[in-house]
């Protein structure tokens, strides 16, 4: 008995699982858009498509989200081939099935029905188990005067942060 207590000790002790890895990120969609309520996504992807995302090979630019048939997909996203699955290589921009909970969609489809209402992947990652997720999120295009009013409010607490950094 003692034996199995130090050894799941030692478990607990040993190295901490590596943080999230960014494989991409979509920062025009923060620039564009005014993100009103995000959610993580698990994605079906093939082996090769894997491969390149470790790669970096991932591109959200003229990426977005469709609920077809009562599933949330991602539309758009470009994952470059990967050099070495050579015959067995994947379409780059093909639709990729993203998963969630019944009743997330649920919420997430009554919202996207709205007018006005986009769904837009954010950012795609690999968390510590080494599973590639997506996080997207339900926006609404900002117009330009709400694109400036940003852009100022941002400037203005640069520099206040700047000032207090000073004192």
């Amino acid at each position: 008995m003692a034996k199995k207590k130090q050894q799941k000790s030692k478990a607990k002790s040993g190295k901490k699982p590596p943080p999230p890895k960014n494989v991409a990120e979509n920062r025009k969609a923060k620039h564009q858009y005014e993100i009103f309520e995000t959610l993580e996504c698990g994605m079906v992807l093939v082996g090769s498509e894997v491969k390149s995302m470790r790669d970096g090979k991932l591109s959200l630019d003229e990426a977005y989200g469709r609920i077809q048939g009562g599933e949330l997909w991602l539309i758009g996203a470009d994952i470059g081939h990967y050099s070495n699955a050579g015959l067995w290589n994947h379409a780059p921009r093909r639709p990729r099935k993203l998963l969630v909970h019944s009743r997330e969609l649920d919420k997430v489809s009554g919202k996207a029905k709205e007018r006005g209402v986009t769904i837009v992947p954010l950012r795609v990652y690999f968390n510590e188990r080494g599973i590639a997720k997506c996080v997207i999120g339900l926006v609404r295009g900002k117009k330009l005067h709400d694109k400036r009013e940003t852009l100022k409010k941002r400037d203005t607490d640069r520099g206040l942060a700047r000032a207090m950094r000073r004192r």
